[in-house]
């Protein structure tokens, strides 16, 4: 479990992290190759609820900034007493930020902390312009890459990709599921990795459970490298209109 109480954090996320025994765990990324670990993202498992219950009452109460601050020290301090060398995934919510204090404090505590970290930016609640420029700050002086989170669900659309900016798009579970009976769903992720990955991002596939979605998800990749090695690949722009439709008669 979390020692909160050793952290250097005020009286009011102590106090309200009191008694919930959070712990995490760390789900593995691997590279393509699926041998090589790319990375270790930071699941929060409190003991005496579930995640979404803990969100929803921090939510409710309007507290959700405390779970953001939580959640950075708190991940961070579990992946350091682990021993990994891979970059740590960090769940952000869009709506919160560290305050000067709470960045200083982090810094002290762990030391700058440059590179190896990924802050992926989940799909609620409400996006604030506000905290993410102070977020950007803290996320650029310290090298840190940006992962949008289940991309084509909530807040995560092609607004927040002209936003953010980020280096990881990860493709939702749900442009994934049934692509290849999907003729709708093959135009669109066609379109979205076109796009992206003439922006320079990485983008990842979530949730491919069947052989068949491998495939197509894989058919898709390969032909978007090729495209992209030949300067062959079309602008977002020319599909957004068809995206708009395909949405309306799905």
């Amino acid at each position: 479990m979390i020692a909160y109480e050793k952290l250097p954090l005020d009286n009011e996320v102590k106090a309200a992290l009191e008694g919930l025994e959070i712990e995490y765990v760390f789900q593995p990324i691997f590279y393509k190759d699926c041998v090589r670990i790319y990375a270790y993202e930071a699941l929060m498992r409190p003991k005496k609820m579930t995640v979404g219950q803990l969100i929803d009452e921090f939510a409710r109460d309007e507290k959700l900034h405390i779970l953001e601050v939580a959640t950075f020290f708190g991940a961070t301090q579990a992946y350091i007493e682990r021993g990994y060398q891979e970059y740590l995934c960090i769940n952000s919510f869009p709506s919160e930020s560290f305050t000067e204090n709470e960045a200083e404090a982090f810094d002290t505590y762990f030391g700058n902390q440059k590179g190896k970290r990924i802050i992926e930016i989940l799909e609620y609640p409400k996006v604030s312009l506000r905290e993410w420029v102070r977020k950007s700050e803290m996320v650029q002086n310290k090298h840190w890459k940006v992962s949008l989170d289940d991309f084509g669900m909530g807040e995560n659309n092609m607004n927040a990709v002209y936003l953010y900016t980020p280096d990881i798009v990860k493709l939702d579970r749900s442009l994934i599921c049934g692509i290849d009976n999907d003729a709708r769903k093959q135009e669109n992720v066609r379109t979205y990795l076109e796009s992206f990955h003439e922006r320079g991002m990485q983008v990842l596939a979530e949730g491919v459970e069947t052989r068949e979605e491998r495939a197509k998800a894989r058919s898709f990749f390969k032909k978007i490298n090729y495209l992209k090695k030949h300067n062959k690949t079309n602008n977002y722009e020319k599909y957004k209109g068809k995206i708009k439709r395909n949405k309306k008669t799905g």
